[in-house]
């Protein structure tokens, strides 16, 4: 049946939006294989850390070992980003108290009690950063699927790097630039649209994961991304695969939302379109 509502070409009852077994199966697994590669530098970590505190003949000992302090210190319990917060005095301590509360207690197992606690913060780390690639590899899809789109429509792009400020112009060798991308611009006739991720946008004063804006990357550049009647849609994308957490996606994505809505209100744009992707 023709309709004058695009979406309606994917979407045609609530059905639609509700995502697969067999989709959810293969998300798990495709978490599961990056997290077992992400995790492999960690264990290698772990190894190199056995090996030269095995040099001590005692917990004591290995405060003695220069080049595992680091290692100690997230045995402790200590992230990285609590390190950046301390000074030698405060890590002398946190040391020592991993020493005298878990490494003596073990005996002559207090090296494996060290691999043991600092695989278990550094697993802690690799968890934060696996919720962060569910939506990083959100965004990849994404992008990949507006790039197929315009490639098969024979539409030129170009595209902003990660690490630049330069626009690329595409080319017939695009693989992968989906992992490189944070904007995509092209146009059709006399539209021209720019899409841009995780753009902290002026009018809400926070960083909004996806911008949909009518104008050229020049103009984006110089000017339109302080214009409220630039912006076309603005949207958050969501990329947890897990059925659990997809109440939490709704409710922060809309409130997300809201908050768009109401900042663009306050500047004098009451038509702002707002978009919600879940992949």
């Amino acid at each position: 049946m023709p309709t004058d509502k695009p979406h309606h070409q994917h979407l045609t009852r609530s059905e639609d939006l509700v995502t697969s077994y067999e989709e959810i199966r293969a998300g798990f697994v495709a978490l599961a294989l990056e997290k077992g590669r992400r995790a492999s530098p960690l264990i290698a970590e772990a190894r190199a850390l056995k090996a030269a505190a095995s040099k001590a003949t005692s917990p004591a000992d290995l405060v003695k070992i220069t080049e595992i302090q680091p290692a100690l210190l997230t045995a402790a319990g200590v992230s990285d980003k609590a390190e950046g917060h301390m000074d030698l005095r405060a890590k002398a301590e946190a040391i020592q108290g991993l020493i005298e509360k878990f490494l003596e207690p073990a005996g002559s197992n207090f090296v494996e009690e060290l691999v043991f606690r600092f695989l278990l913060t550094r697993g802690d780390t690799l968890g934060g950063s696996m919720r962060n690639w569910g939506g990083e590899l959100a965004q990849r899809k994404l992008t990949r699927a507006v790039i197929s789109a315009l490639s098969l429509s024979k539409i030129s792009y170009q595209w902003l790097p990660h690490k630049g400020r330069e626009w690329l112009r595409m080319s017939e060798k695009d693989a992968d630039i989906e992992l490189h991308l944070k904007g995509l611009s092209w146009s059709i006739g006399s539209r021209i649209r720019t899409m841009m991720y995780n753009l902290k946008v002026p009018m809400v004063d926070k960083n909004v994961d996806m911008c949909l804006l009518g104008c050229t990357p020049a103009e984006f550049k110089n000017f339109a991304i302080k214009t409220p009647a630039h912006y076309i849609a603005l949207g958050e994308l969501k990329g947890g695969i897990d059925p659990a957490g997809a109440d939490e996606h709704w409710k922060t994505a809309s409130k997300a939302l809201s908050r768009i809505r109401d900042s663009f209100s306050r500047v004098g744009v009451h038509r702002i379109h707002s978009l919600s992707e879940l992949l």
